[in-house]
């Protein structure tokens, strides 16, 4: 039988949301809130020469500037006030949630519920200062570095360099976290979102330019375009499959009431890890070319020879980045997925797998599923961001139109979709409520 909640679920329409006025609030603020980031992807760092910045950004744009100017919106192209984004938070709940799994301290935040999870928040925030400190003084000493790009380089420059990017992260960090809760949800990634498809179009006028002068065809501008509708589709597809796993409750007795055994799922998505792998990958792979380049062929014979193998479209680095991809597919899915944990909460609640005992058994069997489950999604992964790595290598797509970015775009538009139809459910919900509340009154 269907339920109440799928029928609501069933019947939603967008047309709904000209009553919801909360969410077209949220919705309000979170476009406010994401001009205000693309307002300051525009503002560039003082000191700065932009003509001859952009001429060093271009001989770097294959190497891992391009990936995070991706996703920061074009800032480092720019080298503007954001040019970090987001990426030392993100960085930063990475490691924290790294730290739960070794640290018993915050193990034990972790399951306190609403007021651990305050906590490591906190440690969060105070990570990513550290870490975003540690990367601005790193870009401010490469700027120096970078031919005359800075017009009175010395230790003011240094400074004002470093306080200004890490001061643009944490106000990026603090938006996000409004937008999570004033706004639509997923904050910080929307942000990450607006800084990708705003730079689509100028991507997307760039290789049809690049048609137009015959760089590339008209048959494979088509191909590009087709595959891309086709790794989305693609894309939708596997980020909604999901491995269920039967869980029975028993009959209980409370009071004089006995109430039936009930049956639901535990879902286990085919992607647990989500984007995280193959940035990852990207950035450990990118790495060496970025620092080969900045040296500007300096360095041992070796490295060189190591720079060249790891260039786009080697075979070196294709095996390297599939195998980190797979490497990072099952890695992050240990750390934010405990199989012990899950068959615990499953014990102390009267829940079971049928056919498997509870406990020790339970877990190592949602451990058997959930290996098997991330074979595919690694292998997804693995498909998704090396054809579109092989386009980029061969035929000069930009990174706009590469796995990860569609990966990230899709995903979070899946989820804030989910969002809004959560409110328009819940706003229906209200509605009903309602005028229940109205009949009983007129009774």
């Amino acid at each position: 039988m269907v339920s109440a909640a799928e029928q609501l679920a069933a019947n939603l329409n967008f047309g709904a949301l000209a009553k919801a006025d909360e969410l077209k609030k949220r919705i309000w603020f979170t476009l406010g809130a994401l001009l205000v980031y693309r307002l300051g992807t525009y503002i560039p760092l003082p000191g700065i020469d932009p003509a001859i910045w952009e001429q060093v950004f271009k001989s770097q744009a294959g190497g891992i500037l391009g990936m995070f100017n991706m996703f920061a919106g074009g800032g480092i192209n720019r080298m503007a006030i954001f040019a970090l984004n987001i990426m030392p938070y993100i960085s930063a709940s990475i490691i924290i949630q790294l730290l739960t799994t070794v640290s018993p301290k915050l193990e034990a935040l972790k399951k306190e519920g609403e007021a651990g999870r305050k906590t490591l928040n906190q440690y969060t925030r105070y990570l990513t200062v550290v870490l975003a400190t540690f990367q601005a003084y790193g870009i401010a000493i490469g700027l120096q570095g970078a031919g005359n790009v800075v017009s009175d380089p010395g230790m003011f420059f240094l400074i004002s360099t470093t306080v200004t990017l890490t001061g643009g992260t944490m106000f990026l960090m603090w938006l996000g976290e409004q937008i999570t809760s004033r706004g639509i949800g997923n904050g910080i990634s929307l942000i990450i979102l607006a800084g990708i498809v705003a730079e689509l179009p100028s991507a997307l006028a760039n290789m049809l330019e690049l048609g137009r002068q015959g760089a590339l065809s008209t048959a494979l501008i088509l191909v590009v375009i087709v595959m891309a509708v086709a790794v989305i589709a693609f894309i939708v597809f596997m980020e909604r499959a999901q491995r269920r796993l039967l869980i029975q409750y028993p009959k209980r007795q409370v009071g004089n009431k006995m109430f039936e055994g009930q049956s639901s799922h535990l879902p286990l998505k085919l992607n647990t890890s989500g984007v995280i792998p193959p940035i990852f990958a990207s950035s450990l792979l990118l790495l060496p070319a970025t620092v080969a380049n900045f040296n500007a062929g300096k360095g041992p014979e070796w490295f060189q020879w190591l720079n060249t193998q790891l260039s786009h479209g080697r075979p070196l680095f294709l095996i390297l980045y599939l195998g980190l991809i797979v490497f990072f597919a099952f890695f992050y899915t240990a750390i934010v997925f405990n199989p012990t944990e899950t068959a615990d909460n499953l014990k102390k609640h009267g829940g079971f797998i049928p056919g498997i005992r509870p406990g020790e058994r339970t877990a190592e069997y949602i451990d058997y599923v959930l290996s098997r489950v991330t074979v595919l999604g690694a292998i997804y992964l693995a498909i998704v961001c090396l054809i579109p790595e092989i386009l980029i290598s061969y035929a000069s797509v930009p990174f706009y139109f590469g796995g990860t970015s569609l990966l990230i775009v899709v995903s979070v538009t899946m989820d804030t979709v989910a969002q809004v139809q959560g409110y328009l459910l819940a706003h229906q919900y209200e509605g009903l409520i309602r005028k229940s509340k109205l009949r009983g009154r007129r009774r």
